[in-house]
């Protein structure tokens, strides 16, 4: 009988046991993980379209743009973008919401 108390007590302080249990630990994690990048918004394997905008109207705001498999950053330079060109009309909001352009005369809508 005591033989067999012995091999109990070796049993209960092995320190496999310990290792296996934090492998186990550190499985579930990986799988909260690999969930958690399944129903993110930028998810790689999805192909959906999807556009996110980091701090925006600030200096430093990001525009990251999802396309199916390509993935575009945009970044602000925080100046005031200016060009060449010509007014070419005129835009104005109905009650109901709609847009209506009335194009400057001379002009070909």
């Amino acid at each position: 009988m005591s033989r067999l108390r012995l091999m109990e007590d070796l049993e209960g302080d092995d320190p496999i046991l310990s290792v296996v249990n934090l492998i186990d630990v550190f499985l579930v994690v990986i799988a909260a993980l690999l969930l958690a990048v399944a129903g993110s918004a930028v998810n790689p394997f999805s192909s959906e379209s999807v556009t996110i905008i980091k701090n925006p109207g600030k200096d430093n705001m990001e525009i990251v743009v999802k396309d199916g498999h390509t993935i575009d950053r945009y970044k602000a330079s925080g100046e005031i973008g200016e060009g060449q060109g010509a007014k070419a009309g005129v835009a104005y909001r109905l009650k109901d919401g709609s847009m209506v352009y009335v194009p400057e005369a001379g002009q070909q809508p």
